[in-house]
């Protein structure tokens, strides 16, 4: 029997109010009910991460990311849109790891919004690419006016779940595959 896969669940906004802790731990509970991988929350703004460039480099949190990423095989993306796009604080999470640590790993995209965040998910999927991070095709999507009651507490349609079902079953996918060409 193979190991199991480590698939974080990067919530990819730090704001005050943020909703993505919800999406995340609803994630979470679906995933964990399928019993096929080890799943966990990773909340960026646990990291404390100096925004890129600013500083010298040698702050705990910066080494506690890079060290978080390396030991994960996939991840899922908590993407709130904000102005058409990812959040500054996801983008500088991601820039603030060793590309390496990116390289030929597997990720799927759970995005909220007004539009359902496919705005944020797609800019999201340019900058994946980059750091050579495969990205799975199913995609779901939270619309802030019906999966939000008074667009703060995170209330799920149903049809949801099958979307959620298909993207996990991509990402083992992927995950594994990947998890091979890494060695």
């Amino acid at each position: 029997m193979t190991e199991q896969l480590k698939i974080g669940i990067v919530l990819g906004s730090t704001r005050q109010g943020r909703v993505s802790t919800q999406v995340g731990e609803w994630a979470k509970k679906v995933a964990d009910e399928r019993n096929d991988a080890h799943y966990e929350i990773v909340d960026i703004a646990d990291y404390d991460l100096p925004f890129l460039g600013t500083t010298a480099g040698t702050e705990p949190g910066l080494a506690k990311w890079a060290e978080k990423i390396n030991e994960l095989d996939a991840y899922v993306f908590v993407v709130a849109e904000y102005n058409h796009s990812i959040t500054g604080a996801l983008k500088n999470a991601l820039d603030s790891a060793p590309t390496t640590a990116w390289n030929n790993k597997a990720a799927s995209i759970m995005s909220y919004g007004s539009t359902g965040g496919a705005r944020a998910a797609e800019h999201l999927r340019g900058i994946l690419g980059e750091l050579m991070v495969a990205d799975t095709r199913v995609h779901p999507t939270f619309s802030l006016f019906l999966d939000f009651e008074n667009f703060s507490t995170f209330k799920p349609g149903e049809l949801h779940l099958e979307n959620m079902t298909m993207m996990l079953d991509q990402l083992n996918t992927w995950g594994t595959a990947l998890k091979s060409v890494r060695g």
